[in-house]
């Protein structure tokens, strides 16, 4: 019996293991088809999916195509022809060059390619199904090449399992689809989603692919930038500081009009951007970079979105002065005007006399002085009177009636518990426009009003599902939207639910909507920002899949609708808050799980002053 443990893997294992680096999802044989019809020079690119990619990603092109042969090797392993030996890598002016997608993709799903040469007759149609091949035969066909592949991860079933649902693989989709469409202007793409269309960019120029991606509105937002140097060319767009956003979207960088990540260039950006936006804003940038192949190493990662530079150093440098200036000349920063004459009152006369300015002061005022009308040991002013009447009025629920009530007791649960049980007319201040305080027996409660609402707002909402509809109020004027392709369709999938929370929501148009009306008991909102606001918040909530549509749809409600930190409450307004969080089903935490309030027991203030 052999001792020999070691053996090679048949050749579908390997290449299901090989494909796993390349295709993960969807979205990346799409990247990969998508880049390929590029790299042929087509001028006209259609993308066809069903059911998110995983019934169906067709991609169609009228590139150059392919004879029989190419047809028939484009899918063996590391069969390229951008490159033919290893010093190609550092003078790359494609977007493949491995030779590994199209043996991937047949890997782990059945595919079909058809495709004819201009010169050709008759063109090349070939079936291979999980890396078996299983046909290659004439047929009729135009110039150019067409991809199908079918049921994805058909004969993995474990990884199918882990994909998305349908909106978030589609959002993936769209995404890599703007990253090619982006840097090739000059290419008409077209996106078709279950039978329909989801974009039409016909070919022109960067400003108008942007507003026919994101809308119209980003043109006001952005500012040109161009430089031009011996090692780096940087074009493209930047936003106003005013455009900036809490959600790091609308942010592309390309190298060589090939999309990158790079944290080193973002914080490049973010740097020219220091003290011109807050701390949590993000700017919205459309950038494009270009540079000798030599001075980048693209083949560091099988998605080929990573990327190293020779001189990374002079590269981060170069972007973060050119933003920098971009941003000056659109007048971001107040500047100086040399050219502006100097007023009149900083012009010297020799008629004027000057003379020393005097300052009046008490010389007998002695702040030590123990006698005297001002004096704590003598008579008290009114002022004094007032001011110590309003001090005491702070701690008239720590009055101890007994040693016993010193004592420490119970905490959190209890305390809120037992205002709970009764709704009382509470003694509350507001602490620097953030908090709510109050007290009950010998606890100080210290609510933050905004989470409060949020938490109030959020089970108001979320209760219609299984009780009632909030009824609308209809706009006067109603509002027109203008979104990108991957929210037009996030409203079309949630136009139910906004529907029963309140808001009347139409389609308008392509990739645009009209608010008719919104939930009768939100007063004095904009419309818009509110809308729009919802829509980020429910995508970044969406990275826990466990929640619940509606839920998510209630959460991101409250927490665009709920007031502020800065908003100066009266004395009725931080009463209702007090007494409606405390009726929550869940009054200490919001809904993502912070806190809402907390609380003090007057014993630790005691005993921390007895130190």
């Amino acid at each position: 019996m052999s001792d020999n443990i070691i053996a090679l893997l048949p050749d579908h294992v390997a290449n299901q293991i090989a494909a796993g680096e390349v295709v993960q999802r969807p979205s990346s044989v799409v990247k990969e088809l998508l880049e390929n019809a590029v790299d042929a020079g087509a001028t006209q690119i259609r993308l066809i999916i069903k059911d998110a990619g995983k019934s169906l990603i067709q991609v169609i092109d009228n590139g150059k195509g392919m004879n029989p042969f190419d047809a028939r090797m484009c899918f063996e392993r590391h069969a390229t022809s951008k490159i033919s030996k290893a010093d190609d890598l550092w003078s790359l002016t494609t977007k493949g060059f491995r030779g590994e997608a199209l043996a991937s993709i047949a890997a782990v799903a059945q595919v079909e390619m058809k495709t004819r040469k201009k010169d050709d007759v008759v063109g090349q149609h070939i079936i291979i199904e999980g890396s078996k091949f299983v046909s290659q035969e004439e047929c009729q066909t135009p110039v150019g090449t067409t991809f199908i592949v079918k049921n994805l991860f058909y004969n993995i079933t474990a990884r199918r399992n882990f994909l998305k649902n349908d909106q978030v693989e589609q959002k993936h989709i769209i995404d890599e689809f703007e990253r090619i469409a982006l840097p090739h202007c000059d290419i008409h793409f077209t996106l078709i989603s279950n039978g329909n269309e989801i974009l039409n960019l016909p070919a022109g120029n960067l400003m108008q692919r942007i507003k026919l991606l994101y809308g119209n509105y980003m043109q006001k937002d952005l500012v040109p930038v161009a430089e031009d140097t011996s090692f780096l060319k940087i074009g493209g767009y930047v936003s106003l500081p005013s455009a900036a956003v809490k959600t790091r979207k609308e942010q592309f960088i390309f190298i060589n009009n090939r999309f990158i990540k790079n944290a080193f260039l973002n914080h490049a950006i973010s740097e020219a951007y220091k003290e011109l936006i807050s701390f949590q804003s993000h700017p919205k940038y459309f950038l494009f970079l270009e540079l000798d192949p030599k001075h980048i190493d693209i083949n560091i990662h099988p998605t080929k979105t990573e990327i190293k530079f020779t001189d990374e150093k002079s590269v981060y440098m170069l972007l973060m002065s050119v933003v920098k200036r971009a941003l000056g000349k659109a007048n971001v920063a107040p500047s100086l005007d040399f050219e502006t004459s100097i007023t009149s009152d900083l012009v010297t006369s020799s008629d004027k006399v000057y003379t020393q300015p005097k300052v009046n002061y008490n010389p007998d005022y002695n702040p030590f002085k123990n006698s005297g009308p001002s004096s704590y040991q003598g008579k008290e002013t009114e002022l004094q009177k007032v001011n110590k009447q309003n001090w005491e009025a702070l701690f008239d629920g720590f009055k101890q009636t007994s040693e016993e009530e010193a004592q420490p007791n119970t905490r959190d649960q209890h305390a809120i518990e037992d205002l709970k049980k009764e709704s009382v007319d509470y003694n509350v201040f507001q602490l620097n426009f953030k908090y709510i305080v109050t007290s009950f027996g010998q606890n100080v409660v210290i609510i933050d009003q905004q989470r409060a609402h949020e938490r109030i707002v959020y089970e108001h909402y979320l209760n219609t599902k299984s009780e009632y509809k909030i009824s609308s109020q209809q706009l006067l004027f109603p509002e027109q939207i203008e979104l990108s392709a991957n929210d037009f369709n996030l409203v079309k999938d949630l136009k139910d639910e906004f529907n029963q929370l309140g808001f009347d929501i139409e389609e308008f148009g392509k990739n645009s909507i009209v608010v008719n009306g919104a939930p009768s008991d939100l007063q004095d909102i904009n419309v818009i920002q509110t809308i729009e606001g919802v829509l980020e918040t429910f995508k970044l909530n969406t990275i826990d899949a466990k929640i619940e549509k509606h839920d998510n749809l209630c959460r991101a409600i409250a927490k665009n609708t709920c007031i502020r930190y800065g908003k100066q409450l009266d004395d009725s307004e931080m009463k209702l808050i007090v007494n409606q969080v405390l009726q929550c089903e869940n009054p200490l935490y919001t809904a993502n799980g912070k806190p809402v309030m907390m609380e003090v027991d007057l014993t630790e203030i005691e005993r921390f002053f007895k130190k």
